[in-house]
């Protein structure tokens, strides 16, 4: 199965983990996953903190320690849609925040005559207070990458 995820990616964090090996596991064993890290117009408004071969390595290192460094490819995307409008993926993995915009890409993409992606959605990763494992929590300090707390929000 050839699977796509994205995102910015910044502070490489358990969430980001949860994500990426989703879409490993929905790959199988002789699946692909495309990586797609935005970069770009993406980014511009964001404030994001690590650069894009910054964020390329903390997403090899995890695929690396998986050994999955040869059945993934992380490719910039510039917006919001990546290379789902054009290339032909069987499934896309996303979080509750980005589910929307998968939505949006199955609408766009049965419009251009291509079969929608198979949505997967996975949970917010908890933090040990409950809430979401986020970036700017993280950029915060309120929680470590972990989700550990540091302080209160």
């Amino acid at each position: 199965m050839k699977v796509c995820v994205w995102g910015t990616f910044d502070f490489f964090h358990k969430g980001h983990k949860s994500l990426i090996d989703k879409a490993i596991s929905t790959a199988g064993k002789d699946g692909f996953v495309y990586i797609g890290l935005a970069t770009g117009d993406l980014i511009k408004n964001k404030n994001i903190l690590y650069t894009f071969d910054e964020r390329k390595k903390s997403i090899e290192k995890h695929l690396r320690e998986k050994d999955f460094l040869k059945k993934a490819k992380i490719v910039p995307i510039e917006n919001k849609y990546g290379l789902t409008l054009i290339e032909d993926y069987d499934a896309i993995v996303v979080s509750p925040e980005t589910e929307k915009i998968a939505r949006e890409i199955n609408i766009k993409r049965k419009e251009n005559g291509k079969s929608p992606l198979k949505i997967v959605k996975i949970p917010y990763v908890l933090s040990q207070d409950k809430k979401p494992i986020s970036s700017t929590r993280i950029k915060k300090g309120v929680i470590k990458k972990n989700g550990e707390i540091i302080s209160e929000d």
